[in-house]
């Protein structure tokens, strides 16, 4: 499947690797002539939509790939194994840059989710990364259900995090592509409440887009949100074994061994992230923990027992440990911005990736 909706200078293509069907999005030099590879990885609930304003706006003399991950956008739906972390994200990488010829070494540009699967990949093949660029990236210690800077878990069953949390209405409204505003929990709601900070608003023509990235996200126990298993810690529900938000819980989703690189194979990190970000950060609206704290689930076992997960603070510290060990980092704030930088302010952001590519 391909799009024929793009943005000028940008293309959609389909190939057949050896593990799906995977559609991305490609701008800029021929193979040949580039500067540079520049890969950007969407996350959670999007798609490669979301990089397309981007890539548009992308120097052409360096070629740009931003794929639909299994389960997202036009890819092929397949099957999540939780139980590999995102090692199923980054295998369908792979197999895609071994099918397209991409030359090593490349650029990485993961956001939220994404960023966890840029830094799964980078653990993996570091010698193939030549910069690491992480936009409000998952915490090295995964999503919900740890207290402190260190990524310990609350509950030794890893309860309060994984496929069990979804919001109904917001699940619901993705299965049967809700397009209107709706209630609080639809998903043009959320695009506009939590994906950008309020002092910022899309344009009409691209929010459709950026919508519809949202709306082709596969749900179920296998995908988004992933299936759950009874807990008799709070709240309830620890994770299961299929499905995207298992896959970044604690029980499976450890990152922080990418500080293990060795030190003259570490890429250069460059962490961009909005201070305004509702979603990844030390007290994010989508962690049980913050709700708890708000009242919004009841039965809190209180801050000694399960706190907001210090989101950005883990993602700092396990930098810092980066750089103690060889490596290099740098952390750039944007103001007044939240999860999305790269469409909230794109020129700023641009400068930034170009000063990493160059």
């Amino acid at each position: 499947m391909t799009r024929d909706d793009t943005l000028a200078g940008v293309q959609s293509r389909t190939v057949d690797t050896d593990r799906l069907e995977t559609h991305f999005l490609e701008s800029g030099a021929e193979s040949d002539t580039t500067d540079g590879t520049v890969v950007f990885v969407h996350g959670n609930v999007s798609s490669s939509r979301f990089f397309e304003d981007t890539m548009a706006d992308l120097p052409d003399r360096y070629r740009a790939i931003a794929p639909d991950l299994r389960g997202y956008g036009d890819s092929e739906t397949k099957p999540v194994d939780a139980t590999n972390g995102l090692g199923d994200f980054e295998a369908d990488l792979h197999a895609l840059f071994d099918e397209l010829d991409v030359e090593d070494p490349l650029t990485l540009v993961g956001w939220s989710n994404g960023g966890g699967a840029a830094m799964r990949y980078t653990i993996d093949n570091p010698e193939a990364v030549d910069s690491l660029v992480l936009i409000n990236p998952l915490s090295p210690h995964g999503f919900g259900g740890t207290k402190d800077e260190d990524g310990t878990p609350c509950f030794d069953d890893y309860a309060g995090s994984g496929g069990g949390l979804g919001n109904d209405e917001f699940v619901a409204g993705l299965a049967e592509r809700e397009r209107s505003e709706g209630g609080e929990s639809s998903p043009r709601k959320v695009l506009r409440t939590f994906y950008v900070d309020p002092t910022h608003e899309f344009d009409e023509d691209r929010e459709e887009s950026y919508l519809t990235g949202m709306l082709d996200t596969a749900t179920g126990d296998e995908n988004y949100p992933g299936n759950a298993i009874p807990s008799e810690k709070w709240p309830g529900v620890a994770p299961g074994d299929t499905g995207v938000n298992n896959a970044i819980s604690p029980k499976y989703c450890s990152l922080a061994e990418i500080t293990d690189i060795d030190p003259g194979e570490k890429p250069p990190v460059l962490w961009i992230r909005g201070d305004s970000d509702q979603i990844v950060s030390n007290e994010s609206f989508f962690d049980v923990g913050t709700l708890g704290q708000m009242g919004e689930v009841p039965g809190w076992p209180g801050e000694d027992v399960f706190p907001p997960q210090p989101m950005v603070d883990q993602t700092r510290a396990v930098l810092e440990e980066y750089a103690n060990a060889g490596g290099e980092y740098e952390e750039i704030v944007f103001r007044n911005t939240g999860h999305t930088p790269h469409l909230e302010v794109p020129g700023e952001f641009m400068a930034e990736l170009e000063g990493a590519l160059e």
